[in-house]
């Protein structure tokens, strides 16, 4: 099995050698110094990304050098043990022990690995380089096996080996890549940074096998009312109205609105509404709900609709239809933390509303608009409710077909597909920062897991499970992973949130149905951390993993 940290790959032995520069140190000192710790401070097993509030905090409080030092390494380990491996107990990592890797030429967190595993370990003296031995050793069997012109520089290269290094901006899309150029004798070049090949080829990325890419484009394909007769109706683009949009776009259309809603890939959104995000714990695509309504109200629409859902639309698959409470009850956070909802000319529609019963939705609906909008019969409603659901199952009914088109695709050119599952907001770039593309520009085609989920009966599925089954995205969750697991061809990749704690339960549970199975499961968390260095690390493994596996069996 693999395992790299779910948000990172690591760079644990880099964050202790920062830190020691900054309180004036090498990297060997601060690690003799925390040899000598009395009172090591307990910074828990967060990610060293998280690391420096609680280190400016101990700071504050007193605590030496010598005890920050060791407190770093002690958690270095912790987070290596209990979130990274996670093994069921001490005893089931093993009594023999070799450990490897740079950060292990750290004294103290070498004795901190010691102290947590009550045992003695061994650690080569080239415990930095033996990942590099063995990348080649395993190159020298690859050659002995298939010999080959090996591009190798010969020592006379080497000695005139000469390369500059570039920083610069890619500007041919909305994300905006930072690029690290390298440029070697000839003028060969490597870039990294780049999420698409398109710095490299300067031809925008092909999306025809990446359904990320093409349910964005149906829902900027919706139509528009250019003739409405009660003005404007503003809808933040975010969370589940990346699955509703075309349900409530319908709907009001129907009823005289003319629907605009906020920008899908405008990066600015989240720094709109910054300042009046109440908790920093929430998840990222929450946060940027702020955003949305702020872009809205600097257009001057005075009628946003965002409505409080508890329940989501019954696909006759779960126990319940729950939404997640973010999902469900975030219109309420943000009338009490955004003032301008407040003022007397915007109407803010956020009232509850369910999708369940299409007879209680049209009454809820008629008192809803009859606060600024008395005017709209029950008759128009019950009209744009028919409209509306027409709307979505027409729109569910494209992703899917889209979906099994990518499939059939994939499987005649002979090409791995990726099952990248989330919910409805990770299609938003602002959300999964083109991770999608970054998987199709290696050669994989792309599906959501709506796509796949309603192949799996459910009855049987919920059976299995060791979870109770009563979330709409999660059902579909559990159904995507029962799916590949019986598709040799098909890898599934999860993406969470940082902070999600119903994330933290499918997770376990996708995982479960998966590597029952004898499947790799592979997870990757996102939130506004952009970097997707350690995303394609870990993506690349599985890959590698699986094509392994898929040698071994034959």
């Amino acid at each position: 099995n693999i395992f790299l940290n779910e948000a990172c790959s690591s760079g644990c032995g880099s964050f202790l050698q920062t830190f020691a520069e900054i309180l004036g140190y090498t990297a060997e000192q601060f690690a003799q110094i925390g040899l000598k710790a009395d009172m090591p401070v307990d910074l828990g097993s967060r990610c060293t990304v998280f690391m420096n509030s609680s280190v400016k905090q101990a700071q504050k409080d007193g605590a030496s050098v010598a005890n920050i030092s060791a407190g770093l390494s002690i958690s270095i380990v912790k987070n290596a043990l209990y979130k990274v491996i996670r093994p069921a107990s001490k005893e089931a990592i093993g009594k023999h022990i070799v450990v490897q890797g740079g950060t292990f030429l750290n004294d103290c967190v070498l004795r901190a690995f010691e102290q947590e595993m009550d045992l003695n370990v061994i650690r080569p003296n080239i415990a930095g380089l033996m990942g590099a031995y063995g990348a080649a050793l395993y190159a020298q069997r690859r050659y002995k096996d298939a010999p080959h012109q090996t591009t190798l520089l010969n020592l006379q290269q080497l000695g005139e080996f000469v390369h500059t290094v570039k920083g610069m901006t890619c500007g041919l899309c909305n994300n905006h890549c930072h690029l690290t150029v390298n440029t070697f004798a000839g003028g060969k070049r490597f870039i990294s940074g780049n999420r698409c090949e398109r710095p490299i080829t300067h031809m925008a990325p092909k999306d025809e096998l990446n359904l990320y890419r093409q349910k964005l484009q149906l829902l900027k394909e919706l139509p528009v009312n250019e003739t409405p007769k009660r003005g404007i109706m503003g809808i933040p683009m975010g969370l589940n109205m990346y699955e509703l949009l075309p349900f409530w776009n319908a709907l009001l259309s129907s009823l005289g609105f003319k629907v605009v809603h906020s920008p899908i890939e405008d990066k600015t959104i989240y720094r709109l509404g910054q300042g009046t995000i109440p908790s920093d714990t929430v998840c990222y695509p929450a946060k940027l709900m702020h955003g949305h309504i702020k872009w809205l109200l600097q257009q001057g629409i005075t009628n946003i609709f965002y409505p409080c859902m508890t329940y989501n639309i019954d696909e006759q698959g779960t126990e319940n239809c729950y939404n997640c409470p973010v999902v469900a009850y975030y219109p309420e956070v943000l009338h009490a933390n955004i003032r301008d909802l407040n003022k007397p000319e915007i109407h803010f529609f956020y009232d509850y509303l369910g999708l369940l019963h299409k007879k209680k939705l049209v009454k809820k609906l008629q008192e809803m608009f009859a606060k600024a909008y008395p005017d709209i019969t029950k008759d128009e409603i019950r009209k744009a409710v028919d409209a509306a659901f027409t709307a979505f199952y027409d729109y569910e009914a494209q992703v899917k077909a889209k979906g099994q088109q990518i499939i059939s695709k994939a499987r005649e050119e002979h090409k791995p597909i990726v099952v990248l599952a989330g919910r409805p907001y990770h299609i938003d770039p602002k959300v999964n920062h083109s991770i999608d593309r970054l998987i199709t520009n290696m050669g994989a085609a792309l599906v959501s897991e709506d796509a796949v989920s309603s192949h799996i009966k459910t009855k049987e599925l919920n059976r299995d499970l060791q979870v109770l089954n009563q979330w709409t995205y999660h059902g579909r969750l559990y159904a995507a992973a029962e799916y590949v697991a019986q598709n040799p061809d098909m890898h599934l990749i999860q993406l969470v949130s940082f902070g999600c704690g119903c994330d933290a339960i499918t997770a376990d549970e996708c995982r479960r149905l998966l590597e029952e199975r004898g499947r790799i499961y592979t997870q990757i968390k996102i939130d506004d951390i952009d970097n997707l260095g350690a995303a394609k690390i870990r993506i690349r493994s599985l890959f590698s993993a699986a094509q392994l596996f898929d040698i071994d069996n034959n």
